[in-house]
């Protein structure tokens, strides 16, 4: 049971990490590349893979949910986020209203994500050229 306790451990250090990085990695330049990465990977997640298990299939969270129910877990959430946010602060969000969250707050992360990487790429672009 002790690798059990241990997945559990990293999924959740991982997931909410990667979580985290997906809305706010784009703040810092050099990671800008990396985390539309992340965001894209995410969101084909949700949607491509979805299209066989389901929207907003996330093999993070199948693989966490399998680690979960071996150390006796039931009744788990839908969404990752949702049982993040209940895990720790003890607070329940009905899956409906996180859904809408979670979706909004990718989708505000890719804009910006999207529109620095574009304008990185000009700059750099531009620079190049006045180099010439």
């Amino acid at each position: 049971m002790i690798i059990y306790s241990i997945l559990d451990w990293f999924f959740t250090v991982f997931h909410t990490l990667l979580i985290v990085f997906n809305l706010f990695g784009w703040i810092w330049k050099p990671l800008r590349k990396l985390n539309l990465a992340t965001i894209l990977l995410t969101a084909g997640s949700w949607l491509i893979l979805g299209i066989f298990y389901g929207i907003g299939y996330c093999p993070l969270t199948d693989w966490h949910w399998s680690v979960l129910r071996e150390l006796g877990e039931t009744g788990l959430p839908h969404s990752y986020p949702q049982y993040l946010i209940n895990r720790l602060t003890g607070i329940n969000i009905p899956s409906s209203t996180m859904d809408i969250i979670t979706a909004g707050s990718l989708a505000v992360a890719f804009i910006i994500s999207s529109y620095l990487n574009l304008r990185d790429y000009k700059k750099r672009r531009l620079s190049r050229k006045n180099q010439i």
